[in-house]
């Protein structure tokens, strides 16, 4: 089995409480179920932490597409921040979809009001399919509410490229030019980004993270497979859960990185739809390779 750590549970059944660590999802729901919320609990639970939800919108998705989106009232979001941090000790944040202004604004206000250890920010603007889940002019609200807040921000290429006002379609394929997208967006007012490089070609799926102090690039083969939805969320998420375990940042980003790495390789013949397929969440309680 791989090496993917479990929720410790304690061995002394005489002990009053053990911490399980806690990652709170703020997201969008995918009906399909590979990406958003679902894929965010799956990923949070598969390796090792406690997964707990703020809704942000509802989707009607498939592996083909999002044929339908509906916005989640801000009261209600801030009621869902309010019933979990009123009860529940979280560590880390994870942020995904969030549609537009109003709702960046609204998560904006509650993680000032509720702080936490870390926030992981996945800038989610176009699903796999290509569906827009993020109204352009939401984009300079994100920037301004939600980037001084996060500890890393993972977008993939064209998010990172939308991050910055230029032209989604422009071609970054070299290391120089990853790392200079990432100090570019590190401008902003993040505390480090990641950059995903599962646009590029190549035999490598290569992710080039940037802070301050800090450089570094995470790499793994690429898998040759269309079951990719949800991948993002996915890495995103594991990388809360390591954080939520005490990882320091970069840890974090390795373990993740493995994990969906070994996901996208034990999904890559999963049948589920006639499109872009999930990812295998829980390859590790598989037994088999």
């Amino acid at each position: 089995m791989d090496n993917i750590p479990s929720i410790a549970l304690g061995n002394n059944t005489d002990s009053p409480s053990v911490h399980s660590p806690i990652v709170l999802t703020v997201a969008g729901s995918d009906s399909g179920g590979g990406a958003g919320i679902q894929a965010d609990i799956k990923a949070i639970s598969a390796t090792g932490s406690y997964a707990c939800t703020v809704i942000t919108a509802l989707t009607a998705q498939n592996t083909c597409g999002v044929s339908a989106v509906l916005p989640i009232d801000p009261s209600f979001i801030e009621a869902q921040f309010a019933a979990v941090f009123s009860d529940i000790a979280v560590d880390v944040v994870k942020i995904g979809m969030l549609g537009d202004a109003a709702t960046i604004r609204t998560v904006a206000k509650a993680l000032r009001q509720f702080p936490v250890k870390h926030i992981v920010l996945d800038p989610v603007m176009v699903a796999t399919s290509g569906d827009v889940l993020l109204e352009e002019e939401a984009i300079s609200s994100l920037i301004s509410e939600l980037l001084p807040l996060a500890s890393v921000i993972t977008p993939n290429i064209p998010e990172a490229l939308a991050l910055l006002g230029r032209k989604r379609n422009q071609s970054i394929e070299t290391e120089r030019q990853s790392l200079a997208l990432c100090s570019d967006l590190l401008a902003l007012g993040c505390q480090s980004v990641l950059v995903k490089g599962g646009h590029q070609s190549g035999p490598q799926s290569c992710d080039y993270w940037f802070s301050d102090t800090e450089q570094q690039v995470f790499s793994s083969p690429r898998i040759d497979t269309k079951n990719t939805h949800g991948t993002g969320c996915t890495l995103s998420s594991a990388i809360a859960s390591y954080l939520a375990q005490g990882y320091a940042l970069a840890d974090a980003i390795g373990s993740a990185k493995h994990y969906i790495s070994e996901a996208l390789r034990h999904g890559k013949y999963l049948k589920i739809g006639s499109g872009s397929g999930p990812v295998q969440h829980f390859f590790a309680q598989q037994h088999h390779d």
